[in-house]
């Protein structure tokens, strides 16, 4: 697909390698996987919303594929389905919520409307979260945000998957930061990425589709970079045996120290400063003890500076600057952050989502095993 009225950031090929489902479909199909398993239907509907977000996005490292963690979670008994989620403090346009362990995506919900509420009143709001799991893209909650005409700014911890910059090992999560920026028309501007130079469910859905790791992702215990079969690499990286780079890669040659400083940061407000976990203390959904994964979701209200007309007067024209650049004759057009994911979601709704065989299959292994009476729909 190459008109921008069919675009996909994420084209499926080859095409027989995939299935079509229909957004509607998926959305229900996923959460009647966790209404099964006991979790409240709201909480099952927020679950399931995101992960099929994502994949609308064409975040597939994030999306359906990702299933089998908070199941296998839920079944082991490590993700509290009844959590009570309360706020432990309350101060201005600040407070701190404990999740009780509970699924990430609605408490980051919860969180991210606090922290609206706040900007509302105050102008600004921040809301800390400590005892929380994955929550899958972090962009799900600053768009809550964008959606009430205001900027939100989303960060998150996870378990240690990535090695700091000249070091070996694992250390560090690998520490998302999302932006998202309205705008008068769609799409919103929305910038959404690790703070490593990919997220572990990139090679997640590498090992899924039998592909290959390329150079420069990960990094050996001797301090030699591995790449190949992605199954095998991915058991590296889960045994402790490999770490993925930060964002900028080896060294700090081309930035490595950037990239790690930026987790490091993201781990300090969102982990120490929460009183969750930090770094290497951070659990993983399926395991033994409590991930305890910290959040931290701030939110701008625009209209405590200047009017939102004069904000999208001045956005649009900085839009339009950047637009009107001299293109590099080796790419395909300028993009602004968030528009690529925008114009995937529009074709994925008329058309549908693109699914790897290997992930419809696990999907429906996963409803077996439950005990959902019914397979996931193709268009």
């Amino acid at each position: 697909m190459t008109s921008l009225e069919l675009y996909e950031r994420e084209p499926p090929v080859p095409p027989e390698d995939y299935v079509r489902v229909d957004h509607e479909e998926l959305r229900s199909f996923v959460t009647e996987i966790f209404l099964t398993l006991g979790v409240d239907r709201w909480e099952a509907s927020v679950v399931a919303d995101v992960l099929v977000t994502a994949d609308l996005f064409g975040i597939s490292s994030h999306g359906v594929q990702r299933v089998r963690r908070y199941t296998d979670g839920i079944r082991v008994g490590n993700v509290n389905i009844r959590a009570n989620v309360r706020v432990v403090r309350d101060f201005g346009s600040t407070a701190l919520i404990d999740g009780d362990n509970g699924l990430g995506q609605p408490i980051g919900v919860r969180a991210m409307e606090l922290a609206v509420e706040k900007a509302r009143r105050y102008g600004v709001g921040l809301v800390l979260v400590k005892n929380s799991n994955h929550f899958g893209i972090a962009g799900y909650y600053s768009l809550k945000a964008v959606e009430k005409g205001m900027i939100g700014i989303t960060v998150t911890n996870s378990e240690k998957l990535v090695a700091y910059v000249n070091t070996l090992g694992r250390t560090l999560g690998t520490n998302p930061i999302a932006v998202g920026v309205p705008r008068p028309q769609p799409p919103p501007i929305l910038f959404d990425a690790a703070t490593s130079v990919v997220p572990v469910g990139k090679i997640e859905i590498y090992a899924k589709m039998g592909k290959k790791v390329p150079p420069g992702w990960v990094l050996s215990p001797e301090g030699e970079i591995t790449y190949g079969d992605a199954r095998e690499v991915l058991k590296a990286v889960k045994k402790g045996n490999a770490a993925i780079l930060p964002l900028g890669g080896l060294g700090e040659e081309l930035g490595g120290h950037k990239g790690s400083g930026l987790a490091f940061m993201i781990d300090i407000i969102a982990g120490v400063l929460s009183g969750a976990a930090w770094g290497p203390h951070v659990g993983y959904t399926v395991g033994t003890r409590p991930a305890n994964v910290g959040h931290a979701f701030a939110v701008i209200n625009i209209e405590a500076f200047m009017s939102r007309e004069e904000f999208y007067e001045r956005i649009e024209q900085y839009v339009k600057e950047i637009k009107s650049l001299r293109k590099h004759p080796k790419a395909d057009r300028i993009w602004i952050p968030g528009e690529k994911a925008w114009l995937t979601m529009q074709t994925r709704l008329k058309i549908g989502i693109p699914l790897h065989k290997n992930v419809y299959k696990e999907l429906n292994r996963i409803a077996e095993e439950v005990g959902l009476k019914r397979t996931l729909k193709t268009k």
